[in-house]
């Protein structure tokens, strides 16, 4: 059995495969039986070498003086000079020659920004959610930041030194060199970039949720089945056996007032957005190396509606309306949902190919759904990022006030329900953590891999607002009585499942932000090819989605206000287990496809996926 020449950890210089060019490389392991070393990059490739590829640092010292170059061509020039000429001005035949060979440098250092950028690249956008937290792909989550985009398309140290180590010309030709060499860098990165983007549409077989027929039926079936279930939970006894029930006629869903209620609501929420208040950060750099800037000022634009509201109150506004119109007001969002659809895919049709979605396939009709532009813009008004966590989530909150207000009324109540308040609280909870951490939204998958289309438009703006205050709706016309302990018990399991959700995602974005954080050195990571570092202890060590679990949680605390008489009122929680087991199911296929290897290691590490004990 020979033995082995370089020792685990060991920094040396590897042959990167299918080309004779050397990097950095640190030992990792040796196979004795293969006799392959396991290296890896400084960029985080890991990659299986022979012993023959790999040389020892010493042998790449710099040598001293151009007359010792290797270099035959160069050689010759060197001898055919004068000893009187001076060193900076070689010969006419030695110039020809030194410029035919570092033109030859430069197309060998294109090669090596080609093998350096490939990797890079061609990896996949991932992450997820229709709404704040369902989240964005578990790879994002737990990642370590990329690097420095600039990184990328610098040329390496190596390059640099084949490129100019022998240059015969003067410095000022240099300096001119170097700067023929970085327009070279620059327009490889750019055009390896676009030639990416342009050669890996979506296959019909990866396309999701069942490709162009599963898209159809969900954007017809799911308005269709929302307004089901709020005619069913405005029936006296809202039974399965009393489905479906009687439907009400057309002109009896349409309302041109509430239409314009309804857009004077959105506009309010466009102007709070715009106001120059809360902190500007960056988000997850683009296929082409941009950055977008983000303005936070969520929390501020809950706290301005939470004004309008009170004072609204407090001038004798009658609430009651939005109650007794709810079906007008979720048609209404449904139109406008389907218009701004309609816009956002027209206006894609002119965005460059830079600015298209990951996720998009070129069929109009899936495209429709999940969105053809990733970021769509008004200027620096970003209409995805709006619509996320502005009109659909506070409205959440205001619907849930309006449906306390009438159970109040309704019930003809001095104060409101025990269980109303819990699930008005609970929820109330749930939104001001959102908007609090609303930076977390900007690493989901809904931002940096979907476009926006008809998929997001519908969830943020219609079955957000609609779906998620199912509970309170339901206790208007079926109350529930809860006692003191009852409600004791529910309070705890509510604190649990918050603690574990925000636990999770605050442990996440720490490590994003700062992977090298003393307070984080406890904690245990696996390496991937890309660069980034997997958690596989604390929260994220547990399950893969502790997050979800958390999540599922909260959800079961809202239901149990609303006792046991009927299902209804536990949709939510059934819908959204399918929900996070289909994100769970796409975060699974994305980070597969990334990471590779690493993440076998991964699933190894931690086996569960949503629940403990149950794969």
């Amino acid at each position: 059995m020979p033995s082995r020449r370089f020792a685990d950890g060991e920094v040396v210089r590897g042959r990167w495969p299918g080309s004779s060019l050397y990097y950095e490389v640190e030992i990792l392991s040796h196979d004795s039986t293969s006799q392959l070393y396991t290296v890896k990059y400084k960029d985080g490739t890991e990659l299986e070498l022979k012993e023959n590829d790999i040389k020892p640092l010493t042998s790449f010292r710099q040598r001293k003086g151009g007359s010792t170059s290797s270099s035959p061509s160069r050689r010759r020039g060197s001898r055919s000079r004068s000893r009187s000429r001076s060193p900076g001005r070689p010969p006419k035949s030695a110039r020809r020659s030194a410029s035919a060979s570092h033109q030859a440098d430069i197309k060998e250092a294109r090669r090596e920004v080609e093998v350096k950028l490939t990797p890079l690249i061609l990896k996949p956008f991932g992450n997820s959610i229709s709404r704040y937290n369902g989240e964005p792909e578990h790879i994002e989550r737990n990642d370590a930041p990329h690097k420095n985009t600039q990184e990328k398309f610098n040329l390496s140290q190596e390059s640099s030194y084949i490129a100019t180590q022998y240059s015969l010309r003067p410095r000022k030709e240099e300096v001119k060199l170097k700067e023929i060499d970085s327009k070279e860098e620059k327009y490889v990165a750019k055009e390896l970039a676009v030639r990416t983007f342009e050669v890996t549409p979506i296959r019909a077989k990866d396309l999701e949720f069942g490709g162009v027929p599963g898209v159809f039926l969900i954007m017809f079936g799911l308005p269709v089945f929302l307004f089901l279930l709020l005619l069913m939970c405005k029936q006296k006894d809202p039974s399965l056996l009393n489905f479906p029930p009687p439907l009400p006629a057309l002109y009896e869903l349409w309302e041109t007032r509430v239409f314009g209620v309804y857009l004077l609501w959105f506009l309010i929420q466009v102007l709070f957005y715009l106001l120059p208040i809360g902190k500007v950060v960056e988000g997850t750099p683009l296929i082409d190396g941009r950055r977008l800037k983000y303005r936070l000022n969520g929390f501020y634009a809950f706290i301005l509606t939470s004004a309008v509201i009170g004072t609204s109150l407090f001038q004798g506004v009658e609430f009651h309306y939005v109650y007794s119109h709810f079906l007008q007001f979720a048609l209404a969002a449904t139109v406008f949902c389907v218009v701004l659809s309609v816009y956002l895919y027209v206006r894609s049709l002119k965005a460059p190919r830079n600015d298209l979605s990951p996720a998009s396939s070129g069929n109009a009709v899936y495209d429709f759904f999940i969105g053809r532009e990733l970021n769509p813009r008004i200027g620096t008004f970003d209409l995805k990022y709006f619509c996320e966590l502005r009109p659909g989530l506070i409205g959440w909150v205001v619907v849930n006030l309006v449906m306390l207000l009438a159970e109040m009324k309704i019930q003809d109540r001095a104060v409101p329900s025990l269980a109303m308040i819990l699930v008005n609280s609970f929820q109330l909870l749930y939104v001001v953590d959102a908007l609090w951490n609303e930076e977390a939204l900007l690493t989901t998958m809904d931002i940096i891999h979907d476009g926006f289309g008809f998929m997001l438009a519908f969830g943020d703006l219609v079955w957000v607002p609609f779906i998620y205050s199912f509970q309170a709706f339901y206790l208007v016309s079926h109350p529930n009585e809860v006692s003191w302990p009852m409600a004791s018990l529910i309070i705890v399991l509510k604190l649990c499942g918050y603690v574990i959700f925000r636990g999770a995602n605050s442990q996440k974005n720490a490590f994003r932000k700062n992977p090298s954080d003393p307070k984080l050195a406890h904690l245990k990571t696996i390496h991937t090819s890309t660069g980034k570092n997997l958690l596989v202890s604390g929260w994220w060590g547990f399950v893969r989605h502790p997050n979800y679990l958390g999540d599922l949680i909260m959800a079961l605390a809202w239901s149990l206000p609303c006792g046991f008489n009927h299902i209804l009122p536990y949709f939510y929680i059934i819908y959204f287990t399918m929900l996070l087991v289909h994100r769970e199911a796409r975060d699974e296929y994305h980070c597969k496809k990334k990471y590779g290897v690493a993440w076998e290691k991964y699933r190894q590490r931690v086996p569960y996926r949503i629940f403990p004990y149950i794969y």
